[in-house]
């Protein structure tokens, strides 16, 4: 009964949003976010592409902006990215990318097919990808690049760790979800919301520098192009909501920036990487 009741709730959330927005009251989206995070870019770029318009809602992560209660109201988990439509508040990246592509219109089906087959598979990657490759990239580089900027030691164990599960689950994507006829995961011959989740996370790799980077994805020539075909399929938006990775990656390879000090005495690095990642 109690979850009836719930999901009578949520029902009539959606149904007010949609006719808010379709008598146009003051319905643009808005997207908490910080670029530095990796799922926070997944939604940006899905919401570019498909033309939804938003408003992005500043949440330095670096400054604990997302740990204030005023934040908490939007997110009670105090991570990012959350959105409010409306009436209506969700978080976590998944959840958001299969409301975002179930909400809107014009959204072409690919992203989250209407076939509850193709659609339930979607999820399975989805599922996958928390426990699996999202371990990988985040770990690697939170224990290697960022550890000293960070004011932390290196961890090559931990390192090593992320290491594997970054090799299972790259392996696992050529061998399962790469299998196929298709440029994207499941055999498509365009992308889905599960396409761009992961190559986001992959693309956190980007930190460690092009050696480093090339020596753990060099193996895996098929995850190589996928990536540069989901990246080549939400262009220019991809390549626009990366540009702080890559300033980012300029940083930590530059030694006359990485050690350059702001006034306040603490490395811009720092300033600019501390707990986002």
């Amino acid at each position: 009964m109690a979850e009836d009741k719930l999901r009578e709730k949520y029902r009539k959330q959606r149904l007010n949003s949609e006719v808010e927005r379709s008598k146009g009251i003051n319905m643009k989206l808005k997207l908490y976010a910080d670029r530095m995070s990796q799922p926070v870019r997944a939604v940006i770029i899905f919401c570019k592409k498909n033309g939804i318009d938003f408003e992005e809602i500043r949440v330095d992560i670096a400054k604990r902006q997302n740990l204030t209660p005023e934040y908490a109201e939007i997110n009670p988990m105090k991570q990012l990215p959350a959105i409010v439509d409306g009436r209506f508040k969700l978080f976590e990246s998944h959840a958001i990318l299969v409301y975002l592509a179930s909400s809107f219109p014009g959204v072409a089906d690919h992203w989250y097919p209407a076939d509850v087959f193709k659609r339930s598979k979607i999820h399975l990657v989805l599922d996958w990808h928390h426990s699996n490759l999202r371990r990988g990239p985040t770990t690697i580089v939170r224990n290697t690049v960022l550890a000293p900027v960070l004011g932390r030691p290196l961890n090559p164990e931990a390192a090593a760790e992320g290491e594997k599960f970054l090799s299972a689950s790259l392996s696992k994507i050529e061998s399962v979800w790469l299998k196929g006829n298709g440029r994207f995961l499941l055999g498509g011959n365009q992308p889905s919301i599960a396409d761009l989740s992961l190559v986001c996370d992959i693309m956190q790799l980007e930190l460690l520098g092009e050696t480093e980077r090339n020596r753990l994805l060099g193996p895996y020539k098929e995850v190589q192009l996928w990536i540069e075909n989901t990246r080549n399929a939400t262009n220019p938006h991809f390549d626009e909501v990366h540009k702080i990775l890559m300033k980012a990656k300029e940083k930590l390879q530059n030694p006359r920036l990485k050690g350059a000090n702001n006034e306040g005495g603490e490395s811009d690095m720092k300033r600019t990487l501390h707990s986002r990642i």
